[in-house]
């Protein structure tokens, strides 16, 4: 048995059966009621041919709905297979055929556009549980070695990749500060379809507290949320902080606000300074990790601008190291358990370590540490770009930039070139009515006395946005070349 993360469902049931567990808009679930659907959901599975360490892919909108299905394959030993709500319908059948699952539930929107592989109605399969018993679904021989989640990286970089996460895994990664006062929970914008949105719920659910999903996170939405809910938590990438500081938040009462965090991506102090300027009565840190390691490292409050740049230390029983490289590698219990029928890429990505039964798991970040072995993230091993036989690192480039007082957002990309194999190429979000003030000269000595002169921006784009990617706003430096170059 162990760490089952179905336990954590029956605890909240079982101690604090009528507090919220989860909330989206008007629409409320209690942790008893979480327990009972889960079990009747899981009882609609059984019923079609679901069985322990059958797989049962989910392809919706995030949704209250999304979480009795969670907690019924939870309780079955069923690995739960959130799929891209974002994606087409081919790019889902792809995912799917992958991963093989037993059963594969379609809400009602992505029914709607006639999937072109076999599934079971979200709204049937509730239907059908509705009239199941609510009595608990126990499985004596579910093992918390066994699987719990499969989460399908973006693809960017070719193949979807399964990670694979057991039931021990999950449930360590998602244990809290129980001397924490989250009361009234924490304000999700993460779809379920992402690893943060799953363990951000099993996060809160540990402390017995409600998550409250706000499915389109603009800053009204989370706003109006955090008022209506008194939430204590509100977490939001740097792209999503953004809005809320552009914002009117004159209207709101925010009082209940303990923390404001961030993380995913690399955050400007300006812009924590900005968070801890408009929220004076909270907290802020920064997160570091990955869907396949977990929490890495984190930046504390009382570091946050003593530290600009960095991502913080890592918690206890997590380890780092750089290669010779610079890849951050992280060893801790926390890791994955592989790649989904992926064996080279998991023996790429888990090296084990000598002296134990541990493994590294190379980043594909690179970083710095400094004298007090405070992390920062640099850039991407496969992000760095090759000019005149010199190796940069965007993400270096990036933070010199970043202070340039008329820059608002900046990524750097390397464009192809004849003579340098790649130039160095600075796409900026101009200050409004400072585009004028940006051009390769004023960069380049903004540059000078930071950066060697190699490193510094040859090219300059005005754009009026970076394409990021839809869940964790991380830039698409894939295409934002491609746009660039199609431009030329």
């Amino acid at each position: 048995m162990g760490l089952l993360v179905g336990d954590v469902i029956r605890h909240g049931a079982r101690v604090t059966p009528q507090r919220l567990a989860a909330t989206n808009g008007d629409e409320e679930l209690t942790f008893a009621e979480l327990d009972a659907r889960s079990s009747q959901v899981a009882r609609a599975l059984s019923q079609l041919g679901v069985r322990r360490h059958d797989r049962v892919a989910w392809w919706g909108e995030t949704s209250l709905e999304a979480m009795p299905i969670f907690g019924a394959c939870a309780k079955l030993g069923a690995p739960f297979m959130p799929v891209n709500a974002r994606v087409g319908v081919d790019e889902a059948a792809e995912v799917i055929g992958y991963a093989k699952p037993k059963v594969t539930i379609v809400d009602e929107s992505h029914a709607a556009a006639t999937p072109s592989f076999p599934y079971a109605d979200q709204a049937a399969v509730f239907r059908d549980a509705a009239g199941a018993e609510t009595s608990d679904v126990v499985d004596r021989d579910l093992d918390e070695r066994d699987t719990h989640v499969i989460f399908f990286t973006s693809g960017s970089t070719g193949r979807s990749k399964g990670v694979v996460l057991s039931n021990r895994v999950s449930y360590l990664r998602s244990f809290p500060n129980l001397l924490t006062d989250h009361s009234d929970g924490t304000v999700c914008m993460f779809p379920l379809f992402h690893m943060s949105g799953w363990s951000m719920t099993l996060n809160a659910w540990q402390m017995r507290c409600p998550l409250h999903l706000v499915p389109n996170p603009d800053a009204h939405s989370l706003l109006a949320t955090a008022q209506r809910r008194k939430a204590t938590r509100l977490y939001c990438i740097p792209a999503v902080w953004r809005r809320v500081l552009e914002h009117d938040r004159s209207s709101y009462d925010l009082s209940t606000l303990k923390e404001c965090d961030t993380g995913t991506s690399a955050t400007p102090p300006e812009l924590l300074a900005a968070i801890k300027d408009a929220f004076p009565e909270t907290v802020t840190r920064i997160y570091y990790g990955s869907t396949e390691a977990g929490p890495v490292a984190m930046l504390a409050d009382a570091d946050v601008m003593r530290k600009p740049g960095a991502v913080g230390l890592p918690p206890p029983g997590v380890a780092i190291r750089l290669t010779d490289e610079g890849e951050v590698c992280t060893s801790s219990e926390l890791l994955m358990d592989g790649y989904f029928e992926q064996p080279d890429a998991t023996a790429d990505a888990l090296r084990p370590i000598e002296a134990g039964g541990l493994c590294w798991y190379h980043s594909g970040d690179l970083g710095s540490l400094d004298d007090e072995g405070y992390l920062s993230i640099v850039g991407r091993v496969h992000d760095v770009l090759r000019t005149g036989g010199e190796t940069v690192a965007p993400g270096e480039v990036e933070s010199v930039l970043a202070d340039h007082p008329a820059i608002a957002e900046v990524a750097v990309v390397g464009l192809p070139d004849a003579e340098w194999g790649e130039i160095v190429c600075a796409a900026v979000v101009p200050r409004p009515g400072h585009g004028a003030d940006v051009s390769v000269r004023s960069l380049r000595a903004h540059c000078d006395g930071r950066l060697a002169a190699f490193k510094q921006p040859r090219r300059v784009e005005l754009v009026d946005e970076l394409p990021r990617t839809a869940a964790t706003g991380q830039v698409q430096r894939t295409l934002l070349v491609e746009r660039i170059t199609a431009g030329a």
